[in-house]
């Protein structure tokens, strides 16, 4: 009970954080206009510091190599979600324009923006790092094949294959992936930077969980929860995203012998909402950005619900 109490008001704090954001939508202080800002303010300036300022704190060398070999769990058990996905677009005969999108949206979870502030606000920082291990795996797929999978919606005669173009593949090293890799070599390198260096990085990279959760709480403003319809393509990603995904992330684990908070934090991660980024790539190739936003909403609201759940689940373990 005090673990699940301790998930209960943990996802409290976030949602305490995203109604602020939601707060501010309803007054018009974020805009259509101005909103733009805040995921810049974060996968540009907040994200890379956070990432810089936490790894090399908290990791020696000696430590990183040791805890860079539970990377391989996320990636096997997202490339298996890949391929049930590509399975259940066929048996679900999802529908042509949605089925990139659904293969995307069943792996790849909200590892920026809700990955980090749940991790942090259920486990603590101690938990962080694994959730760094995580979102690694998770944004190179989902900006190598996953991209390629969004834009094939867009033209019902050109295969996903057809776009894992080399520009496609350079857009894995975003600024959040650089300031990542930009301290995996600071620490295997043994480089120290100047106190009032990380003194900025810390205090800017704080940012990170409030700004993000605020974007989130004003994009769910924004949406008309009228229109959502549940039908298969919808409830497939619901079911990939909330019990397959965690599901195939434990059984993978179960193979490496990796510390406890490591596996629930991996199963967390899983579990978490789909990616943002999903609807802004559906709208740069003119693909179907309201199936695209209705996944992400409507997985950011479930999410709500299911956190707690998990949590519960773990006090088994």
């Amino acid at each position: 009970m005090t673990v699940f109490l301790h998930a209960i008001a943990g996802v409290l704090t976030l949602l305490l954080m995203g109604l602020a954001g939601y707060f501010m939508a309803y007054k018009q202080w974020i805009t259509p206009d101005n909103k733009s800002l805040l995921p810049k303010l974060v996968n540009y300036i907040s994200l890379p510091l956070f990432f810089i300022y936490n790894l090399t704190t908290t990791f020696s060398k000696d430590k990183l190599l040791h805890l860079i070999s539970g990377a391989a769990i996320p990636f096997i058990a997202m490339i298996i979600c890949f391929l049930i996905s590509f399975l259940l677009v066929r048996l679900l005969d999802i529908r042509q324009n949605h089925r990139g999108t659904f293969c995307s949206s069943f792996t790849n979870s909200n590892s920026i923006f809700v990955g980090i502030p749940v991790t942090v606000a259920l486990f603590g920082q101690d938990a962080v790092p694994y959730a760094l291990l995580f979102f690694f795996a998770n944004t190179t797929l989902f900006w190598s094949l996953g991209n390629a999978l969004i834009q094939s919606d867009a033209n019902k005669k050109s295969c996903w294959r057809d776009y894992l173009t080399l520009a496609t593949l350079r857009k894995i090293f975003s600024p959040p992936i650089c300031g990542f890799l930009l301290a995996i070599l600071f620490i295997l390198l043994n480089i120290k930077l100047p106190a009032f260096i990380m003194d900025t990085a810390k205090y800017l990279g704080n940012m990170t969980t409030p700004v993000a959760l605020i974007f989130i709480g004003a994009t769910l403003y924004s949406m008309n929860f009228r229109k959502i319809s549940f039908n298969r393509d919808l409830n497939g990603v619901l079911f990939g995203r909330f019990i397959i995904a965690p599901l195939i992330t434990f059984i993978v684990a179960s193979f490496f012998p990796i510390p406890t908070l490591m596996l629930k934090d991996f199963i967390i991660m899983a579990s978490l909402p789909a990616m943002i980024q999903t609807v802004l790539l559906s709208s740069l190739y003119k693909a179907d950005v309201e199936y695209a936003t209705t996944i992400v909403s409507l997985t950011t609201v479930a999410s709500i619900i299911t956190i707690p759940i998990y949590m519960l689940l773990f006090s088994f373990m």
